[in-house]
């Protein structure tokens, strides 16, 4: 139980490192972006890596829960509330994009204004959850 507990630690952290790199890669795909199209494109094809990294961060959550028998710990539960923050801002980012009125001129630019404010909420979500349980 031990083994299965300290490997899905390792994988847990890979996985938060994952997601840092895969919301990185969205702010560089947004500050690039000037077509709509070309990134709605990009977006279908790299938002389901977004959402299998946070799906291995809760996966190996729950691993870990229930190797500790199932303990609600304070940690246990602000992870469970910060993951589910996560899946409701990339929620709230894809179906602005999805809705956006593609014949106004300046949709994009704001689109791009509200996504870089919820990945840099998203970035912040996720350190300030990190740094509290590796400190």
């Amino acid at each position: 139980m031990n083994e299965m507990y300290d490997m899905s630690i390792v994988t847990h952290n890979y996985g938060v490192i994952s997601v840092l790199g895969v919301i990185l890669v969205n702010v560089l795909m947004l500050l690039r972006a000037k077509d709509l199209s070309k990134y709605t494109r990009a977006m279908r094809i790299f938002m389901p890596i977004g959402g299998t990294a946070i799906g291995i961060i809760v996966f190996t959550g729950v691993v870990m829960m229930a190797a500790k028998h199932l303990e609600f710990t304070l940690a246990n539960i602000a992870m469970i509330i910060f993951a589910s923050l996560l899946i409701f801002l990339e929620v709230k980012r894809a179906s602005k994009l999805k809705y956006i009125n593609k014949k106004e001129q300046d949709a994009f630019k704001s689109y791009k204004s509200f996504a870089l404010k919820i990945l840099l909420l998203e970035v912040f979500v996720t350190l300030s959850i990190s740094f509290w349980m590796w400190i």
